[in-house]
């Protein structure tokens, strides 16, 4: 099959996504499928280099703003099109507004949903045309329902099926400003209901958006995320902190109110307390490691974070990392001894804590969404209350007391990616409800012909 995947990129920042869009279509290609990544707005980060990614960006950021907010530029030669379109100068944009909030999208968002009543319709005619003398998809798989604007007139034109994978629309969406909240909601769950599928990664996030979309929840199918195994080395032997004689705590994700590194912080000061009145004589001090992806917004936020600590007396023991490749994550990752991301809002996908789990890490998640499906699903792990720092920081005191219990939950976890979790999985049961909407499941050829004629 010809698979077109269209992801929305995400400039610099290393978006779920994105990450899962690329692995899904490098571990196709490895299945022998025909699969190609497509970039929309600006590049995309990829991690897997067997993820082959089209030079062409489709829906180029500047022109689908410039589209969104003059007239005139609706109108606009191919050739200025192109030159707005070039990577570098897209690059540049995506590294410039890596901070813009959803507050400031809601007319694009509503309008890019609308697909061809809305005000970057040229793009989506492109689009078209590319993917129907160029590229020739069976099946074009959308990164976000945020795309689904451009679905219908995919698949009416190209007679193609298209899906779109459900990644956290509703975190942006419900940040966007009235009246453009309730229109995007509603033209999206439109649009949803049109497409030939809709994939979720788990069914905490499946049952949810059935409800947020109005959506059949049947339409829905749940295909967990995979890791390429075979590429990630796994532990063998003590991590640094351990060969130093204290236990490392991690948190790896997007630095962010959501994401809740100041709860992690809060209940870093409570377990350094509980261990001074454990033992007052003890002079040791663990280390907080953290590593994401920064806005220049939230630098305040990180900053705050940072000084709360130091006024503490543990400021020494906290450091960033900043936003890591996929080799210098691997070895965060095989540095900590426990990854503890205790996020304040459900989180959809999950990814993180599977990467902490090929490594070997066991995790401490808040028990909600996609993380707390995870944990109870292999017991690769602790879960604590929602912003709960005392819940937390109770987790965290029981896993660096009891070593054996860590390496037990981390054992646990690293099974169940083995096992169940392979980006191998992922694509055969990705090629099958691919073929089953083609029609080429059992009894789908003879079904497929007699479409035909």
């Amino acid at each position: 099959m010809r698979i077109v995947s269209i992801v929305a990129g995400a400039g610099e920042m290393y978006c779920g996504a994105c990450l899962h869009s690329s692995r899904l279509v490098a571990a196709l290609r490895r299945a022998g499928e025909d699969a190609l990544l497509v970039p929309a707005y600006t590049p995309v980060r990829v991690e897997d280099d067997e993820a082959v990614v089209s030079p062409r960006i489709v829906f180029g950021g500047l022109n689908v703003y410039l589209q969104e907010k003059l007239a005139l530029a609706r109108y606009t030669p191919a050739f200025l099109d192109r030159v707005l379109d070039h990577p570098a100068l897209l690059r540049w944009l995506g590294r410039s507004s890596g901070g813009t909030r959803p507050e400031r999208l809601g007319a694009l968002c509503v309008s890019m949903l609308q697909g061809e009543e809305g005000r970057q319709r040229k793009e989506l005619r492109k689009l078209i045309e590319w993917l129907r003398h160029d590229l020739r998809p069976d099946v074009v798989h959308l990164s976000t329902a945020l795309l689904a604007g451009m679905a219908g007139p995919i698949a009416h034109a190209l007679d193609v099926s298209v899906v779109a994978t459900l990644a956290g629309e509703d975190m942006f969406v419900d940040r966007l400003l009235e009246p453009y909240r309730s229109q995007a909601r509603d033209v999206m769950g439109r649009a949803c209901r049109q497409m030939a599928a809709l994939v979720a990664l788990n069914r905490y996030y499946a049952e949810f958006m059935a409800s947020y979309l109005n959506v059949d929840r049947e339409r829905i199918h749940v295909i967990e995320p995979g890791l390429h195994v075979a590429k990630i080395q796994t532990r063998s032997a003590p991590s640094q902190a351990k060969k130093s004689g204290g236990p490392t705590i991690g948190f790896f994700s997007r630095i962010c109110p959501d994401k809740g590194l100041h709860v992690l912080a809060d209940a870093f000061v409570l377990l350094h307390e509980a261990m001074l009145a454990d033992d007052p004589t003890s002079s040791e001090l663990l280390p907080l490691r953290a590593a994401g992806y920064l806005a220049d917004a939230d630098r305040p936020y990180l900053a705050e974070i940072a000084s709360r600590l130091a006024a503490r007396g543990l400021g020494s023991r906290f450091q960033y990392l900043g936003c890591l490749t996929r080799e210098e994550k691997l070895a965060f990752l095989e540095s900590v001894d426990v990854l503890c991301l205790p996020s304040v809002l459900p989180e959809s996908k999950g990814l993180p804590v599977l990467e902490a789990w090929a490594c070997g890490v066991p995790v401490i998640v808040s028990d909600h969404g996609a993380f707390a499906e995870l944990v109870r699903e292999t017991g690769g792990g602790l879960l604590v209350e929602p912003g709960n720092a005392a819940s937390l920081a109770s987790a965290m005191r029981r896993l660096v007391r009891d070593p054996r219990e860590a390496a037990t939950l981390g054992r646990q976890g690293q099974a169940a990616v083995r096992s169940r979790y392979t980006s191998e999985r992922m694509a055969r049961d990705m090629i099958a409800l691919y073929r089953r909407l083609r029609g080429l499941g059992e009894g789908g050829d003879e079904a497929r012909r007699c479409r035909d004629e």
